[in-house]
């Protein structure tokens, strides 16, 4: 049996993967490969190894090799004739030294045609973080030998729909508005989205009822979410809209101590992510240099071309004095706060 689970929607692509351990009998016959990394000699010994004191072998291919640039169709085909009729044995180059590097579409060819001569008793899994069109030989390896899965990312409504069905699984339920709220500020992470919904079903209890108010409470990516709106509103100068934000998030029993902290946090973000971008780096650079989550960098790039450095530097120091101010109780919190939002980024 083979299993193709693809689509860029990786958090359902591993769920259903945990599914599938559980539901074969596999004892220790389980191996799970990086996909970056493995040779196709490894697979294919692995996978027509049979299973020692169990019924069946399960081996989870975990990725695919990286394209190369200008990989040609040409060679491609060239290279998964030689690994095929050699049984994943190492080829010989043009120099004559042996090589078990593939191309990404020989690879793709050769391990297809290898599921085809598996032996029944073993399962290979394999995940791929990306859609693979319909003519994949993957893809019509898994339609003759097995399945394929493929995972899309929710969206709008399908995404609202998603966060239900996940409530209930859980055996709670969670209202229309907190369902969208959930959605609005925390957006399809998936993976995230799950935490959270386990963290409220945990305070209401099995057969409770997950409302608005929980989520305002409990859920510190939504408040951080609503102070990202915050921020985009005194971005586009609305001093009106960022002023009944403020005064949302205060009537919500947000400390005004906290929101100074994490406004100034995301501030610094902003400062660092528009110091990063203008020297070239993409979103995934971003992250990764600074340790931040996808998410949080895609929402201040966003924002970024609404400030120059000037403005975001003066947002800046005006809010480690409003933190000073009021650590010295100098001001009366919300005053200190609303004079903040009426002169950011002057």
């Amino acid at each position: 049996m083979f299993y193709l689970l693809h689509g860029e929607d990786e958090f359902t692509s591993r769920e259903q993967l945990k599914q599938l351990r559980q539901k074969g009998d596999f004892g220790y016959n389980q191996d799970t490969y990086n996909g970056a990394e493995v040779d196709l000699k490894t697979i294919i010994i692995t996978s027509n190894t049979l299973p020692f004191l169990s019924e069946q072998r399960l081996v989870v291919h975990d990725g695919l090799p990286k394209k190369k640039p200008g990989e040609a169709a040409s060679k491609a085909a060239e290279d998964t004739s030689e690994a095929t009729t050699k049984g994943g044995k190492a080829r010989k180059g043009k120099r004559g030294k042996a090589s078990t590097v593939l191309t990404r579409a020989a690879f793709e060819k050769a391990l297809a045609e290898h599921i085809a001569q598996m032996p029944e008793a073993t399962m290979l899994i394999l995940l791929v973080e990306e859609t693979l069109e319909a003519s994949n030989p993957l893809i019509k390896a898994a339609e003759k030998h097995g399945k394929a899965l493929q995972h899309t990312v929710p969206k709008g409504a399908a995404l609202e729909n998603w966060i239900t069905k996940r409530a209930k699984s859980i055996n709670v339920t969670i209202t229309k508005d907190a369902t969208s709220l959930l959605a609005n500020f925390i957006g399809n992470n998936l993976r995230l989205l799950a935490n959270e919904l386990d963290k409220l079903a945990t305070y209401v209890g099995t057969g409770g009822t997950i409302n608005a108010n929980d989520i305002r409470q409990l859920s510190a990516h939504v408040q951080e979410a609503r102070i990202f709106d915050l921020t985009d509103a005194l971005a586009q100068r609305n001093r009106k809209q960022a002023l009944d934000i403020l005064h949302d998030l205060l009537s919500d029993g947000e400390p005004p101590l906290k929101l100074i902290s994490t406004i100034t946090s995301q501030v610094r973000s902003l400062l660092l992510v528009k110091e990063l971008s203008q020297k070239g780096m993409r979103s995934a650079q971003i992250a990764s240099t600074l340790g931040l989550a996808p998410f949080i960098v895609d929402k201040a790039l966003r924002q970024v071309g609404k400030f120059n450095m000037t403005q975001l530097e003066n947002a800046y120091r005006q809010l480690m004095a409003t933190d000073a101010a009021l650590k010295r109780s100098r001001l009366a919190p919300e005053m200190a706060l609303d004079l903040l939002v009426v002169n950011f980024g002057a």
